[in-house]
């Protein structure tokens, strides 16, 4: 077992030579910081062999073609998939839309049902919002419970032939909750129904086993595991993908094309139209195969201590309270302090060089069940400390006799 050293993994990250103050980042369910790895492969493609992929056959054009295809290779490999089922997007909100464009709206009827949860990210819900006006289904949503929890005790309150499509938030990104995503796959399934995962959270953090979870659909981002912003990436079981049409059309994604009609490519290929997101994919392969060294399983115990310790620090201090109360969580906590609007508060943090989020994180019915209007949230990665945990509560202490 490998113990993380942060202090040692920040010199991989130029960002923390480059800042002549203290600084302290706590906004990494937002975005994280970029290593030194992940900078250089993308000035590598520009400076080295910046040229379109697929068909090219001079040089520089074999070789880009190889980067980005062996970044999806290496993807596929980091979540247990095939390379055909892994889809390049520019992101998790892209991903979860190309799903309900391209198969929710070709295959949902107004007899139909779409079960999403009140936990969700707001690009884990509006789609499925928009596709049950296109197509006449019935939304329907599996509530929170007070410890943050998702209410399965009945899940046949839920999950029944009605149902269809399933979308369910694998760890939330304002209450850490880490939902028990194996279970409610194989209850979608159970009656018949298909499901997407959003994995935006959890892969940075956590294993992700593609072919142990038998989702049907699972999106994650690249910006939120050390990879650039601006790509993302959409696994599809090949079977279904297959049976889907395009979500755009243009070039690449077809096989032959008249006057009047055209075939479409292989998958991925197929969802994949035009130009691609080239320098960000190849970036992406680099930032899994960082990740892979430092170890999955290392990351997330040390999220795990992180949060427990920021957790145990947060609750000795007066007038401020904790959001979310499951023991099993990610590293995101997100709180409010008596007398002090999130705004306020992370406006004297970031005088400390300490950097939060304050908001309502895209979530507004979770804002809604918790009856608050936004609430302030800090979460962790691998180069943050118990000393910035010290520094962080210091400041939050401070600013909370300010506002007495």
């Amino acid at each position: 077992m490998k113990i993380l050293d942060p202090i040692q993994i920040r010199k991989d990250f130029p960002i923390y030579s480059s800042i002549d103050k203290p600084f302290i980042y706590f906004d990494n369910a937002a975005t994280t910081q970029r290593p030194t790895v992940v900078l250089n492969k993308l000035n590598n493609y520009y400076t080295q062999y910046n040229a379109n992929v697929h068909r090219a056959v001079y040089a520089i054009g074999e070789k880009a073609t190889q980067a980005y295809e062996g970044a999806r290779e290496r993807i596929a490999s980091f979540i247990g998939a095939e390379n055909s089922s892994i889809i390049f997007t520019k992101g998790t909100t892209e991903s979860i839309n190309l799903v309900a464009y391209a198969w929710a709206r070709n295959n949902l009827s107004s007899n139909d049902e779409i079960l999403v949860t009140e936990m969700e990210h707001h690009s884990n819900l509006v789609p499925w919002q928009l596709a049950a006006k296109a197509t006449g289904a019935t939304l329907k949503y599996i509530p929170l419970d007070e410890n943050g929890a998702l209410d399965l005790n009945d899940p046949d309150k839920y999950f029944n032939n009605k149902t269809k499509f399933v979308a369910v938030i694998h760890q939330s990104n304002v209450l850490g909750t880490i939902n028990p995503v194996k279970e409610i796959i194989d209850m979608a399934h159970d009656v018949g129904a298909k499901i997407l995962i959003d994995g935006a959270q959890w892969v940075p953090h956590g294993d992700t086993d593609l072919t142990h979870l038998n989702a049907d659909f699972y999106a994650f981002s690249g910006h939120k595991m050390l990879g650039p912003t601006g790509i993302g990436i959409l696994y599809g079981k090949p079977e279904i993908l297959d049976e889907m049409e395009p979500f755009q059309g243009g070039g690449e994604m077809i096989k032959s094309v008249s006057m009047n009609d055209a075939t479409w490519n292989d998958i991925p290929y197929k969802f994949e139209a035009g130009t691609p997101n080239i320098a960000q994919a190849i970036g992406l392969g680099a930032a899994v195969q960082y990740i892979n060294e430092l170890g999955v399983d290392n990351i997330h115990r040390h999220g795990e201590k992180l949060t427990k310790y920021a957790m145990d620090k947060l609750n000795q201090i007066n007038g401020l309270k904790i959001h979310g109360n499951q023991k099993e969580r990610g590293p995101v906590i997100s709180f409010e302090v008596e007398n002090i609007h999130p705004q306020d508060l992370a406006q004297f943090l970031d005088q400390d060089g300490i950097a939060i989020r304050a908001g309502q994180h895209c979530t507004q019915p979770i804002m809604d069940k918790l009856g608050v209007f936004a609430t302030s949230r800090a979460s962790f990665y691998i180069y943050n400390t118990k000393e910035d945990v010290d520094i962080f509560c210091e400041s939050i202490e401070k600013t909370a006799s300010i506002f007495q």
